[in-house]
C-alpha cells in the first residue's frame, strides 16, 4: 500500500480541457518516493493508500497542481533583446537565462517596444484530470 516513504510506480494519462497533456503511455511508468514532493501535492495525496493494479480517475485543482496564475510572473523585455528572431508570435515558447538558471515563457503579447512574458507553469490555473494505475509499491526503507 502506497505509503511515505514508498517506492511508488505510475502510469497515467494527463488531460487539461479534455485534450491530452501528458501520458506514460509508450515509456517507463514515473517513479518516484511518496512524501518526497517529487510531484505535486494533489496527485500524492490521492495515491496515499493505493495498492498495486489499483487504478483511479484523479482531479486535482490548481492549487493542488500547478498553483493558480501569478499576474507578477508576467515580464516586459525590450523588443531589441529578440533581435534575429523573426517568428515571435503570442503563444510562442520561448527560452532564456536569468543569472545562472534558465527559463521557459510563453510570449503573452507583443507590440513595436517589448514582448510580454509570462513565465507562470503552462498548467498554472488549469484543473487537472489523471487517469492513473498504481504498478508497484515498494515499502519505505527503514
Amino acid at each position: 500500500m502506497v505509503q511515505k516513504g514508498s517506492t511508488v510506480k505510475i502510469n497515467y494519462t494527463l488531460t487539461v480541457d479534455g485534450q491530452v497533456v501528458d501520458s506514460s503511455t509508450g515509456r517507463e511508468p514515473l517513479a518516484y518516493v511518496q512524501g518526497s514532493g517529487q510531484i505535486i501535492p494533489g496527485l500524492e495525496e490521492q495515491v496515499q493508500g493505493m495498492k498495486t493494479g489499483d487504478k483511479k480517475k484523479l482531479t486535482v485543482t490548481p492549487e493542488k497542481g500547478y498553483g493558480p496564475i501569478n499576474p507578477q510572473a508576467q515580464q516586459k523585455i525590450p523588443r531589441q533583446k529578440f533581435q534575429g528572431q523573426k517568428d515571435l508570435k503570442v503563444g510562442s515558447v520561448v527560452q532564456g537565462e536569468m543569472g545562472d538558471r534558465q527559463f521557459q515563457a510563453v510570449i503573452a503579447g507583443i507590440n513595436d517596444k517589448e514582448v510580454t512574458l509570462d513565465l507562470n507553469h503552462p498548467l498554472a490555473g488549469k484543473t487537472l484530470q489523471f487517469d492513473i494505475e498504481v504498478v508497484d509499491v515498494q515499502p519505505p526503507h527503514s
